[in-house]
């Protein structure tokens, strides 16, 4: 379940006719896809998206789910705004309400275990492993926490923990924290558990119908098994416009924020490829590079399909270059066309340059060339089929 109504006050002009999570973000992505992107990572493949502030263009991004592969015959992603019902109709007034309100939803699927996601966030998770955390603590449930520096463990919601991550004590913004375990908003909870104590909640006349507020505490206090799941990786709320541009710029410095990893891709509306990256240093003159790629050498006057990378030292000249292709250091490349899939290791020379020899050299699909082979002007190379 992802929430992903909030209206995003901090972010201004920027969210004024659109929901947060639908700003842009890193020159192709919005911010949905990254919550959407780790639900399909991790085999999730039935998300309720729960939408309110200006959820025009935030619908129609998502669409049918398709981009995500959540365009599912049974499950998939449903939009869920608020509906008036037979008793009453209300805007989602917080957060366990909002999910309180899709409670039939949830239970049409008959799920053991309900995931709950902020969509404003920018992070890579495999929620599967934190469900195998959730399963091998016998837990009740789990929230996710990041380990911050204690000078900012003021502006979260600590977990206080024992030695094994079990969960006595929370504090919301404390002034005096007693922890670094700061509560990403990301939850996992049995389902019929949850589902009491969201109708408890409702109830309440005096609940603030939110997560950290009301339903943590309150299972805490009747002592349920919670645990803190550790996680290590990148993560950043972009709520506010300090917060949003940080993100931004860790795309080109922050490791951890790695986009370009095949194995764990951040899908979006536009296509399954990231944005080109040129590095500093590079040089690139009279060329077309598409997305994807990567350069850090020198590309003049030639055209790189998708998912090209150049590494730093290698050449290519008055060539042309198809998708998902990897060019090493120190190799050069001249007049030639390269298909895709095709390694050129290092130190490799493919041609020869166009004013020498006008004879074009041609590197067939998913072939390797080997660390300093040399491939002769006007040669074709292509792998031998065996019989």
């Amino acid at each position: 379940m992802l929430l992903a109504g909030g209206q995003g006050s901090r972010l201004y002009a920027l969210t004024s006719k659109i929901a947060k999570p639908a700003v842009r973000f890193g020159a192709k992505y919005r911010i949905i896809d990254f919550p959407l992107s780790n639900c399909i990572n991790s085999n999730i493949d039935t998300v309720g998206v729960l939408t309110q502030y200006q959820p025009l263009i935030l619908n129609e991004y998502i669409g049918n789910g398709q981009p995500w592969d959540l365009d599912r015959t049974f499950g998939g992603v449903h939009i869920l705004p608020p509906y008036q019902g037979k008793k009453r109709t209300d805007w989602y007034k917080g957060t366990a309400n909002a999910i309180y309100q899709n409670i039939d939803f949830m239970k049409r699927y008959n799920p053991e275990y309900v995931l709950i996601l902020s969509g404003d966030h920018i992070y890579k998770m495999d929620y599967s492993k934190m469900l195998a955390f959730h399963k091998s603590n016998n837990a009740e449930a789990t929230i996710a926490v990041l380990d911050v520096p204690l000078e900012e463990a003021s502006r979260f919601g600590i977990m206080n923990t024992d030695a094994d991550y079990r969960i006595n004590d929370f504090e919301e913004k404390p002034a005096k924290p007693k922890s670094t375990k700061a509560s990403m908003g990301i939850y996992i909870f049995n389902a019929e558990l949850l589902y009491k104590y969201l109708e408890d909640d409702e109830n309440d006349p005096n609940s603030k119908n939110d997560f950290g507020k009301n339903i943590i505490p309150k299972m805490l206090n009747d002592g349920r098994r919670m645990f803190a799941y550790p996680f290590k990786g990148y993560w950043k709320d972009v709520g506010t416009i300090d917060s949003l541009l940080e993100a931004n710029m860790d795309l080109l410095k922050d490791e951890n924020l790695d986009i370009f990893n095949k194995n764990w891709k951040i899908y979006s509306r536009n296509d399954p490829f990231p944005p080109q990256f040129i590095c500093d240093g590079a040089k690139l003159g009279n060329s077309m590079v598409t997305v994807g790629c990567y350069i850090e050498g020198e590309v003049v006057n030639s055209l790189l399909a998708s998912n090209v990378k150049v590494e730093k030292g290698a050449v290519i000249r008055d060539s042309v270059i198809f998708e998902n292709t990897i060019i090493k250091k120190g190799s050069v490349i001249n007049h030639s066309i390269i298909a895709n899939d095709v390694v050129v290791e290092e130190n490799a020379c493919i041609g020869s340059k166009k004013e020498e020899d006008n004879k074009i050299s041609v590197v067939g699909e998913g072939m390797v060339v080997k660390k300093n082979q040399v491939i002769a002007s006007g040669e074709i190379v292509e792998k031998v089929e065996e019989e």
